[in-house]
Formats: C-alpha cells, sequence, structure tokens
C-alpha cells in the first residue's frame, strides 16, 4: 500500500487538529439511463465534508477507473487548501460508508491521528448527492433518447456517401418535407475544401442568401462574422474528433482520413433568436432524420452525375421510413429533393465565381504554347526533394502506385517532384493522371517570354497520352531553384533517370508545406527526359486567344 512521505506526514500534522467529524465517500455522478454522452457524466464523484459545520471542504470528478489514491488526494485539499469558507485543519474523525475505503484510509493515515470509523449513512453527503443526481438528470440530452441511435446511424451514413467530394458550398440541394411545420429545407453540404464536414438545413432561401453575403464582404470585422452566423436560421450537422482520443488534434489536418470509431457526429440548430445549441427536440431529430434519409438516397442515385463539371438539373421523390420509436400518425413521408443550379449561379456570382468571368479574364492571361496547365491546382505547395529508399518502400506498400521497373537505388534516394493540395484536389490530380494512362516523364524545359526577355525553367509532366502538363515555371536566375536543380539532376544520374511525383494533400492543416508520409496520397514513378530528349526547343510565353 502506497503512504506519505514522513515529510508529508509531519507537514499534516502541523495543522490545527479541530473536533469535527468529516464524511466522505465516492459515487458515479448519475445513474439516469437518458443521460446524454457527456464524458463527465460517467465518471466518479468525491466529496469530503464538515458533518459538523455543515460545509464542503473538497470535491474531484474522476474517471470511474482511477484508483483509490484519488480519494486520499482529495482529502489532502480538503486540510491543506478546502473550499472557502473553511479553513485548512485535521479533523478528529472520519466516517465513510465503504468498508474498502475504511480499510484503505486507515492505512495510509495511521501516522496523522485521526479516527476512521464506518457508518452505513452519510446524511449530509446523500443529501448532496440526491441535489446532483436531480441536476443532472434534469438535464436535456443532446438528442432525443428514442432517436439517438437512428441519428447517428444516418449520420455515419451521410459520411460515407460523402457528399463533399461532389458538392460545393453553393450548389444547393431543397428538401421538400412539408410536415412538422417545416416546409423546404435548403441543404449546403461542407467538406469540398478538406477543412469542415457537414450538412446545413436552412429554414430558408433568405437565410442562406444573406449569410454568404454577409461572410463573403471582405470589410466585415470579425464581431460582425460571429452576428452573422448565429442570425443564420438552420439545423446542422457537422462531424468532429471523438473527444475521447488522446492523440493532439493536429495529428490529423483531415477528418476524411480518420475511421468512423474516431468520428463524432454533432447535431443541432441556429436560429437568430435562439443562437447556437447542440441540442435537437424531438421534432427537429425527426426532420433531420429524413433530410439526412433522403441526401443519402439522392447523392447513392445521382452519384455520376452530380460528379460532373456541371450542376445538372435534377430532382427525386423518395417515401422515407420514420424511425421506429416514432409516435408519429404515419409511419413514412413522401420526400423531394432537388439540385438548384439557379441559386448556385446566383450565390456564384455573389462570390464572385462566375464561370462565364473567369472564361473572359483567362483570354488575357500568357501561357507557354503546346502546354496544357490544368492539371496541377494553382494553390498547390510545390518543391524539387528526394525520398529515402526506405520512405519508397512504404509509399509502395501504402499509396496508390505506379511503378516503371526496378530503379537503381545507388545516392541518398528516389528525386521526386512533390504536389500539396487539398484531398479533394489532390484525389482529382490523381484520377486525371490515371485517365490519362498515367505519368511517363518529368522533364525540365527552356522558355522564354519575348516582351521582356525573361527566361524561364519550366517544370513539365508527360503523361502516357502524350500530353504535356506545366507543373512550374522557375526564372533561370532564381539561385534557389538553380541550387535545387542540381541536386535534381545529379540524383537522377544516381538512379539512371529514374525519378517520381507525389501527391500530398493537407496544404490547409498543419502539415501544409511538409507533408507527412500519411499526406501522401500517391507516388508516380516516370523517366526524366531531358530537353534533347523532349525535343520541342525552347517555348514562347503567348497571350492565349
Amino acid at each position: 500500500m502506497t503512504s506519505f512521505n514522513r515529510s508529508t506526514s509531519r507537514r499534516l500534522k502541523k495543522l490545527t487538529q479541530i473536533p469535527s467529524v468529516w464524511e466522505g465517500d465516492r459515487r458515479p455522478l448519475s445513474s439516469s439511463q437518458t443521460q446524454n454522452s457527456d464524458p463527465e457524466s460517467k465518471g466518479e464523484c468525491i466529496l469530503w465534508v464538515d458533518g459538523s459545520q455543515g460545509i464542503v471542504r473538497g470535491m474531484d470528478v474522476v474517471a470511474s477507473e482511477t484508483g483509490p489514491e484519488a480519494i486520499v488526494r482529495t482529502l489532502m485539499r480538503a486540510m491543506e487548501h478546502p473550499h472557502s469558507p473553511a479553513k485548512p485543519a485535521r479533523p478528529q474523525r472520519i466516517v465513510v460508508k465503504d468498508r474498502e475505503i475504511q480499510f484503505y484510509l486507515r492505512g495510509v493515515l495511521q501516522d496523522l491521528d485521526i479516527a476512521i470509523d464506518y457508518t452505513p449513512e452519510l446524511p449530509l453527503i446523500d443529501e448532496l448527492f440526491r441535489g446532483f443526481t436531480e441536476i443532472l438528470d434534469s438535464q436535456v440530452p443532446d438528442l432525443p433518447p428514442q432517436y439517438a441511435q437512428a441519428l447517428r446511424e444516418k449520420a455515419f451514413a451521410i459520411w460515407q456517401a460523402a457528399p463533399w467530394e461532389l458538392l460545393e458550398e453553393q450548389q444547393i440541394l431543397s428538401i421538400e418535407i412539408n410536415q412538422w411545420d417545416v416546409g423546404t429545407l435548403y441543404a449546403s453540404v461542407m467538406g469540398m475544401l478538406g477543412m469542415e464536414y457537414g450538412i446545413l438545413l436552412y429554414r430558408s432561401e433568405e437565410s442562406l442568401k444573406r449569410f454568404r453575403a454577409t461572410v463573403l464582404r471582405e470589410d466585415e470585422s470579425q464581431g460582425h462574422l460571429e452576428e452573422a452566423f448565429l442570425k443564420q436560421d438552420c439545423l446542422f450537422l457537422t462531424f468532429e474528433r471523438a473527444d475521447d482520443l488522446e492523440e493532439d488534434e493536429d495529428e490529423f489536418d483531415d477528418l476524411a482520413d480518420l475511421p468512423l470509431s474516431e468520428l463524432d457526429p454533432t447535431f443541432g440548430n441556429i436560429h437568430p433568436l435562439e443562437g447556437l445549441r447542440s441540442v435537437l427536440y424531438e421534432e427537429e431529430a425527426l426532420v433531420v432524420f429524413v433530410a439526412i434519409e433522403s441526401l443519402c438516397h439522392f447523392i447513392r442515385d445521382y452519384r455520376h452525375q452530380l460528379g460532373g463539371d456541371t450542376f445538372p438539373t435534377l430532382s427525386r421523390r423518395y417515401s422515407i421510413s420514420l424511425p421506429e420509436s416514432s409516435d408519429e400518425p404515419t409511419e413514412s413521408l413522401s420526400i423531394a429533393v432537388s439540385s438548384m443550379p439557379e441559386l448556385a449561379a446566383e450565390l456564384e456570382e455573389l462570390g464572385g465565381f462566375d464561370t462565364s468571368e473567369d472564361e473572359s479574364d483567362s483570354q488575357s492571361l500568357p501561357i507557354f504554347r503546346s502546354l496544357r496547365d490544368d492539371l496541377i491546382p494553382e494553390d498547390s505547395f510545390l518543391s524539387l526533394g528526394v525520398v529515402s529508399w526506405e520512405m519508397l518502400s512504404y509509399l509502395r506498400k501504402e499509396a496508390k502506385y505506379q511503378t516503371t521497373g526496378d530503379i537503381t537505388q545507388t545516392g541518398d534516394g528516389l528525386p521526386v517532384i512533390l504536389i500539396q493540395t487539398s484531398r479533394p484536389k489532390a484525389k482529382t490530380v490523381i484520377e486525371n493522371i490515371e485517365q490519362a494512362g498515367g505519368l511517363k516523364a518529368i522533364c525540365f524545359n527552356p522558355g522564354a517570354d519575348p516582351f521582356d526577355g525573361t527566361r524561364y525553367d519550366l517544370g513539365l509532366l508527360q503523361t502516357e497520352n502524350g500530353e504535356l502538363f506545366l507543373f512550374g515555371e522557375f526564372e533561370d536566375d532564381d539561385p534557389i531553384h538553380v541550387e535545387a536543380r542540381k541536386k535534381w539532376n545529379q540524383r537522377c544520374k544516381n538512379t539512371k533517370g529514374y525519378c517520381g511525383l507525389i501527391i500530398a494533400k493537407g496544404l490547409t492543416g498543419a502539415s501544409r508545406g511538409n507533408p507527412q508520409l500519411r499526406d501522401m496520397m500517391a507516388l508516380f514513378e516516370a523517366q526524366f527526359l531531358s530537353p534533347k530528349d523532349l525535343g520541342i526547343g525552347t517555348l514562347q510565353l503567348m497571350p492565349q486567344l
């Protein structure tokens, strides 16, 4: 049995011993079956009270698996640093109603001249715990208990359907419900950028438009943005990492990489007069249930159409069965889900994303003749580097992988071009390379601007179908690039021309600019071609007409 250090015992014995009887106990916070999943409601409360004065001297909440030492730690604080208005002191007598606690305390406190007795009743602590239980049990759970499991199942179903891989936030779907005083909801999907994932279910187009117009104003202060957020009128489902995970949140920059067991769906409501609450009441829970269920059906039925380059006009009606525990007079509802391309176009124009404007602007942008520049996203992080042979073995097992044959493993590793972008964009890049037959070669070719005489070193990717894609423009006299190219050329010489392209996610996360192994989604091995091998000469920068 663990005992106090001698110095600790001497310090505690210096405390004034008062003629008081203290009660001590450790009990679960609540035994209610309707209690929500708050981790604290599953813990245990340790109480030490002065029965003579009727005051609480010390209290702690600990996990149920915490050992008996916890009750001693709380007792020490009750003696040396008690809650106000109590003063530091040592009791003459302690009473507990648990024989194990009694025997444990007798062993630990044997040098402190404190009597440790057993009693079947602790009146003051019993009354306090009754009050705690009433408070806890009167709290409204986050979800109605009869619908909690069904809602969580639907949340995970929409997670697996992953509508954010198909829809941007401004591509709105209407959900016609016509029940529980709800007409039509307007669903906005979050997650295309690989940051926040969820579904916002607006109760009106006006609320949706007003909020988006506010957040897109460049002159809005943080305070005004918070006010605009609270003025939304919507129900929501969002996803977060489970609270009970011990890993630091920065370990993952994208929730999409986590298994279902590590995700925690959160439901709630935002209203101008209520603000934000992460609680759904019974009718709201049913509304969200049928909305999410109908969205799952719609995404499944139109996945191919929604994944195209345009936002098409689509509509379908579904018969949605209500949860078995529902007391509603009807067992199912007819729900209509429709895409809203006109509203999407209006919101894009509001945000300055109008497609026709983009096309007209692009006509004045210069581009190197004979090259395509639509493979690598503009905001990507780019670097020339090397992966060790050990890392190469790992990537061949864990990432999407295209090989060109046996590589001569000499030098410090395989020379690679690393492209880091958001997860959805990375997936698109990978798919486009695969559709082109894979990656054939990586090249650097001279380029020139005839208007100002600037000369460039152009980074090019050649796919198996013969197309050339621009991945980087580097000025010839950039000392950083010159040094990187020297290392690149030497490494390619060591590997007899073998090199690679790594596509990584995590541009918006903690690993921005320094992607880790878990961020690397694909490795395409290829051959390095010199400008002579490529044979296209110096490329001229020309206005695109």
